[in-house]
């Protein structure tokens, strides 16, 4: 038995030495610790994955996250929640990586990601207190994750970026667990528009998602979100001294210079004694701002970006009054970040120096004109009938709160990623707990065309991913047990695509409920979450170092 050759085991290391005393067997100890350190490393990542866990799939919780500075956050994307998790154990910070790596490269699927990896490193917990050694656990879940992407890939179907209402479904798929779900029949189109508007879908392979910029306005309702052909400014036109608000067939420059007085480098101290010498100063300076405005005018602009300035001001009331007075629009506070946006869009150059302004760096839009927000008192303005069609695209988000606004933000940058895994790799798949099922099924069935160890550790991983579904059912409140236990027997019986519909409470097909995901969501989730316990299982000890 196990007990009688750990038993002799001990007694043979622990041989006397000289002097009659016994020595402690060295390797005996050394086990004991790896065993400790192995048990604390799952310990403490599956009480990260358990965390999240509430917050899988269209009935899934939201968590309310408030931060050092007491700024609350709503949402129920994983790859948020682990993102502001304050996680002090280093393997539990290797699940944090985890669902930021998923982030990434499907933008969906974070909390599944997170789920899967508790629950194999569960499995691995069995296996290994049944005395099986972690190398041999790493190399049959490698096995085990490579044989699900062939069987994922037969059950996937094909999809052609044309077809616009396959695309919405499985957009519509992504936002169903989101806050924002009962909007999604106006976010999941916008989203499928704006990928499309910057990709040729016969030739791309990856979309660069720094082309579609998402600005937020606060007021009205998540409904009145539109995509704008163009680009969005949500501070609005500076015109305190009267300046237009409607342009057409503009020219457009972005300046990185500063329309007031000049300062000198080092922080210094004018002292003026008489009345005289103050007005020559005031003089000087209007002189100054006015030579800069005449530049610009003469330069032919009619819109002005002014970027912002951390320095000195940018602009100033006096720079103001004279740009309104030669008919320029004028824009300010444009974030530093945006500059590369608004330049491809608009086909310009921004200027360092008033010198280099000329014609050839302006850039050129049909209309720019402030308009009125609809349910509340801000304006923006809108830059409308750019030449760089198909270079950007701009979302301009609503909502009633800040909290609103920003989880519409990371529910639309969710969509726009299926969307974009559905460019990289053109195949969807069921939703609802379907492909794991599948997996589950299949997986088994693989096992049982092995032998040894490798077939008892493939079997684990199988049943291990039956932790999807049997977490959509828990957290829609159905009976787990029972509807997973149907969905195998309708797995069994050949429905590949049957799946949870929490909706009903029942078992139904996905593909007639339209209920589909990007292939890549769950390849990428497996294949991360198996390299990530392969890692945690490969460590025997933690050296802590000064």
């Amino acid at each position: 038995s196990r007990k009688s050759v750990e038993a002799m085991a001990e007694s043979v290391v622990a041989t006397t030495n000289g002097s009659g005393r016994r020595m402690e067997g060295e390797s005996q100890r050394g086990l004991k610790k790896e065993k400790d350190v192995r048990m604390s490393n799952i310990m403490a990542a599956k009480a990260i994955a358990d965390t999240i866990r509430t917050s899988l799939g269209p009935r899934g919780m939201d968590k309310l996250i408030q931060n050092s500075e007491n700024e609350v956050l709503i949402t129920n994307d994983g790859a948020t929640i682990m993102s502001q998790m304050e996680v002090a154990h280093p393997t539990a910070k290797m699940l944090v990586e985890l669902s930021k790596s998923q982030d990434i490269e499907a933008g969906d699927g974070t909390t599944s990601v997170c789920v899967i990896a508790g629950s194999l490193l569960e499995a691995c917990a069995q296996l290994l207190s049944k005395g099986m050694h972690p190398t041999t656990i790493a190399e049959a879940f490698m096995r085990a994750a490579d044989e699900s992407e062939r069987i994922l890939g037969e059950a996937s179907i094909p999809v052609d970026l044309a077809d616009k209402p396959t695309l919405v479904d499985a957009v519509t798929t992504c936002l169903s667990s989101k806050v924002v779900s009962q909007n999604s029949e106006t976010l999941a189109p916008i989203a499928v528009d704006a990928v499309l508007s910057i990709v040729d879908p016969a030739k791309a392979t990856t979309v660069d998602l720094s082309q579609i910029k998402i600005v937020k306005q606060s007021g009205g309702t998540v409904d009145d979100t539109e995509m704008v052909d163009g680009l969005v400014f949500a501070q609005g036109a500076k015109k305190a001294a009267g300046g237009p608000t409607r342009i057409e067939n503009a020219k457009i420059a972005l300046i990185q210079f500063c329309l007031s007085a000049p300062k000198t480098d080092m922080e210094n101290n004018v002292v003026v004694s008489d009345y005289a010498a103050m007005d020559r100063l005031l003089r000087e300076e209007r002189k100054h701002v006015l030579g800069l405005c005449k530049k610009i005018k003469k330069a032919g602009v009619t819109v002005l970006l002014i970027q912002k300035s951390i320095l000195r001001d940018a602009y100033n009331d006096l720079s103001l009054h004279f740009l309104a007075k030669m008919g320029i629009m004028c824009v300010a506070d444009v974030e530093r970040d945006d500059v590369a946006f608004i330049s491809r869009t608009l086909n310009l150059l921004p200027v360092a120096h008033v010198d280099s302004l000329e014609a050839a760096t302006l850039g050129t839009a049909e209309l720019v004109h402030e308009v009125s927000m609809p349910g509340s008192n801000q304006k923006v303005v809108k830059v409308v009938g750019v030449p760089n069609k198909g270079k950007s695209a701009t979302i301009l988000v609503r909502g009633s709160n800040k909290l609103v606004l920003e989880e519409a933000e990371r529910s639309i940058h969710d969509a726009l990623c299926v969307v974009r895994a559905l460019v990289k790799q053109r195949s969807l798949i069921a939703g609802g707990g379907a492909p794991e099922a599948e997996l589950a099924l299949k997986l088994s069935d693989y096992a049982k065309t092995l032998v040894g160890t490798q077939a008892f550790c493939v079997r684990a991983f199988a049943d291990a991913l039956e932790v999807i579904p049997y977490t959509l059912a828990e957290n829609a409140g159905l009976n787990a047990i029972s509807i997973v236990t149907q969905l195998r027997k309708r797995h069994r019986a050949g429905e590949t695509d049957a799946g949870i519909n929490v909706k009903q409470a029942t078992i139904s097909r996905m593909a007639n409920h339209h209920v589909l995901q990007p292939l890549l969501v769950n390849t990428s989730a497996i294949h991360l979450a198996t390299e990530c316990i392969c890692m945690i299982l490969k460590i025997d000890d933690l050296v802590l170092v000064r």
